[in-house]
């Protein structure tokens, strides 16, 4: 009976544009049961060849309660709906019944479901680096440049004075301390300004052109100097799955985050492209290797044929770049390497 699904199936993939062997491992579960600590990612591996079809093959069920959610316990089960695969939550793991009718069941809060990626590797780097589009936006900013205790560097609890374009503070504050000028590989383009966030303050008062500032928490010493920008406001989705970009996209890696040459799994990476090509939370990229090899016969210098190295999704697009971590990874990433849309 199912083979019998499974051909009606792979004529649908096939007048639709889709893969034509199917997107379903041959080796996939007809269940699967979540636990505490799996990704989306995770989840969608199990069942597809290509994870990122995941969106094109889910099914939100509308008897039950947050649909598009998926928490821990949960039953995610392969099921055909006219011949097609479809992927759903057959039971709730807080409920403990299967899905019929309608049942009541208890709502879960949406931070209690399971993230696309593993949360921990991305979020410390996302509380402490921001991209600012030109130089001129972090160079612009107000300045510390003097501390109430008279020190040369400045902590938690310090009172620290800012001078500048103090008029546009906000009550809560970043402290920033400019870093590295991102430039586009193949144009020399600037593609942004990384500003590394060493504290956080609240703007206790402004006279004579003087902000007041009290630096509540800080991750390295306030120095001199340093740029103070309202405070950033992005909250990283977590409930987004992983998709292939709505248009083709081609670019490539400028950066490997923490100042490491490679990238391996769960690695931060930064890319020249961003808002501006189309790109959002979630996008799929895949990683190709740029190597050459030396004509043993002509002495040439050849480019080889790019080698896929690897999956990268996005997770914070900016105008012209965009933050990536590294999902899957056949060997080292690295800058220059370049990326396709799968």
């Amino acid at each position: 009976m199912r083979s019998a699904l499974l051909g009606v199936l792979l004529l649908c993939l096939w007048s639709s544009g889709m893969a034509y062997d199917g997107p379903i491992k041959a080796d996939s579960p007809q269940d699967y049961l979540v636990k505490k600590g799996d990704t989306l990612w995770d989840i969608s591996n199990r069942f597809l060849k290509s994870p990122w079809l995941w969106p094109e093959i889910w099914h939100a069920n509308p008897q039950i309660h947050n649909p598009d959610l998926i928490f821990p316990g949960d039953l995610v089960s392969l099921i055909y709906i006219d011949g097609r695969p479809r992927l759903t939550i057959l039971r709730r793991g807080h409920s403990g019944r299967t899905i019929k009718l309608s049942p009541k069941v208890r709502t879960l809060p949406a931070q209690a479901a399971i993230p696309a990626i593993p949360l921990s590797a991305i979020d410390a780097f996302l509380k402490s680096s921001r991209v600012f589009t030109s130089k001129l936006a972090l160079d612009g900013a107000p300045y510390i440049f003097a501390s109430r205790q008279e020190r040369i560097i400045s902590g938690a609890g310090d009172k620290v004075y800012a001078r500048g374009r103090i008029g546009s503070l906000d009550k809560n504050l970043d402290i920033l301390r400019g870093a590295d000028i991102l430039r586009d590989p193949d144009s020399g383009e600037i593609l942004g300004i990384i500003g590394h966030k060493v504290a956080d303050a609240s703007l206790q008062k402004v006279n004579n052109g003087i902000a007041s500032l009290k630096i509540r928490t800080s991750l390295q010493e306030v120095k001199p100097g340093d740029k103070v920008v309202p405070a950033d406001v992005f909250n990283l989705q977590t409930t987004f799955f992983p998709r292939a970009p709505d248009a083709p996209v081609t670019g490539k890696i400028v950066s490997v985050v923490d100042s490491v040459e490679k990238a391996g799994q769960f690695s931060s990476v930064i890319i020249n492209r961003g808002f501006r090509e189309g790109l959002r939370q979630g996008d799929i990229l895949n990683a190709y290797k740029n190597l050459k090899a030396k004509d043993q016969v002509s002495g040439e210098m050849v480019n080889l044929p790019p080698e896929r190295a690897g999956m990268i999704m996005i997770y914070r697009p900016f105008e012209k770049v965009s933050y990536g971590i590294v999902l899957t990874a056949y060997e080292e990433i690295g800058v220059g390497d370049t990326l396709k849309s799968p």
